[in-house]
């Protein structure tokens, strides 16, 4: 197979990046605050998958959203600014001490309406839901050992138009390494397997920021 991919150095990533929309001053600040956290930002999407996620938002005309995994509030703000008219997210975490901080930028950015935040495991959450709310737009970015389980309970919640968005495939690379066996490596790979093999789905991987993959339930 012919190989053709350009690998990112940070003077191309930086000019990718000013090719995308810029950022206002409400991602602009949330992503310093972000960052001033510590090691812990890293949980932070990159620039580009946020303009990517409102655009995907837009496109589909996406009514209802779920997001797995809501840190400190740059992938909620980017999805709820992309929401048509009178659309909603619902926001799935565990830790209140992170979604505080997106609590605040959500204020800010106007969104506190399109919004909610649950609190708690979030596949309790989706079971909760009633199984006529479909869900037109589903982000995951949480704990990699559940992306199986939250798979299988987005994919049958899904609208005809609705897609299920997977961040971090790649793992940093791990995944393509045979030395790299720990708990949250293992469960990315056995989930990429899963789904490139699954005959019910239409699915794609990007290398986008640590790699992201795209999936759509066949008609």
């Amino acid at each position: 197979m012919h190989e053709k991919f350009t690998a990112l150095t940070p003077a191309l990533y930086e000019y990718l990046v000013a090719h995308n929309p810029p950022q206002d001053d409400v991602l602009r600040d949330l992503a310093a605050e972000t960052v001033a956290l510590g090691p812990v930002s890293m949980m932070q999407i990159a620039v580009e998958q946020g303009a990517l996620l409102t655009w995907l938002t837009r496109i589909l005309g996406v009514r209802f959203a779920v997001e797995i995994g809501t840190f400190t509030g740059y992938s909620s703000i980017s999805i709820a600014r992309g929401l048509a008219p009178g659309g909603r997210l619902l926001c799935c975490d565990v830790s209140e001490e992170w979604t505080s901080i997106a609590r605040r930028y959500w204020a800010r950015a106007g969104l506190e309406d399109r919004i909610t935040l649950r609190l708690g495991p979030a596949v309790d959450t989706l079971g909760a839901l009633p199984t006529s709310e479909k869900i037109d737009l589903a982000f995951i970015d949480a704990d990699k050992t559940s992306y199986r389980a939250y798979y299988d309970a987005l994919l049958p919640r899904l609208s005809p138009r609705g897609i299920i968005v997977f961040d971090n495939v790649l793992w940093s690379g791990s995944v393509a390494d045979p030395a790299k066996q720990d708990e949250s490596v293992t469960a990315i790979r056995a989930l990429n397997d899963f789904v490139a093999a699954d005959p019910r789905v239409d699915a794609v991987m990007l290398p986008v920021a640590d790699g992201i993959t795209l999936v759509r339930a066949r008609s």
